[in-house]
């Protein structure tokens, strides 16, 4: 996050916040499930296997989408070559819209099917040399990297880009904050909101100069 200048910097920050919106609609929508956190999902299916194996299916099936995404976006990703990033956003646009489209059908299931595998795809966007540099959609590392420069700072040793992990963290907490307030009054059109955001990012993207 650091590495980048202010406009891959808003530009990260509001691709996190999209993937808060989306994963908080998704977690009202899946009875508890995440579409973008799999460490919650991970968890969740440990619990299962050794209590209750029969409700492992679920969090099987959503960590099975999100790897499906994500491979799915790393391929478009090295097709794309200097295109990688409104490729990569425009595969989530074009996710989200099939999961607004489901949900408007009655498909819950099919939904987060989209929701889950654009989460996973969206997080191809900031790469370097092959590996992710920024994870839009899980805040732990980002978190860690917060800490560990607010010590810096605090023994004035320098910041650490600690301000940039802490709007990217903040970013997906506002997103989080919009999408549960949307989903509990617009149930029915809040994944279009969503998807409108991702196609609004995606030619943002086109705009953004190729990076390695």
């Amino acid at each position: 996050m650091i590495r980048y200048d202010r406009t891959r910097r808003r530009f990260a920050i509001a691709l996190a916040a999209m993937a808060g919106f989306v994963d908080a609609v998704g977690f009202l929508s899946a009875d508890g499930y995440f579409v973008s956190f799999m460490s919650g999902n991970t968890t969740r299916l440990g619990v299962a296997l050794g209590t209750d194996p029969a409700r492992a299916l679920i969090p099987a099936l959503l960590i099975g989408g999100f790897l499906c995404g994500v491979t799915g976006g790393a391929l478009l990703s090295l097709r794309a070559g200097r295109y990688r990033k409104p490729a990569v956003v425009g595969l989530v646009a074009a996710l989200l819209l099939a999961a607004a489209a489901l949900r408007a059908a009655g498909l819950e299931l099919a939904m987060l099917a989209g929701l889950v595998m654009a989460m996973g795809a969206i997080n191809n966007t900031f790469q370097r040399g092959g590996e992710v540099t920024v994870g839009l959609t899980y805040m732990t590392g980002a978190l860690v990297k917060l800490g560990q420069g607010l010590a810096l700072w605090l023994s004035g040793k320098g910041d650490a880009g600690w301000t940039a992990w802490g709007t990217l963290w903040a970013g997906l907490l506002s997103g989080a904050v919009l999408g549960a307030f949307l989903q509990d009054r617009l149930p029915l059109g809040c994944l279009w909101i969503a998807a409108g955001w991702a196609v609004l990012m995606t030619a943002l993207a086109l705009r953004i100069p190729s990076d390695s």
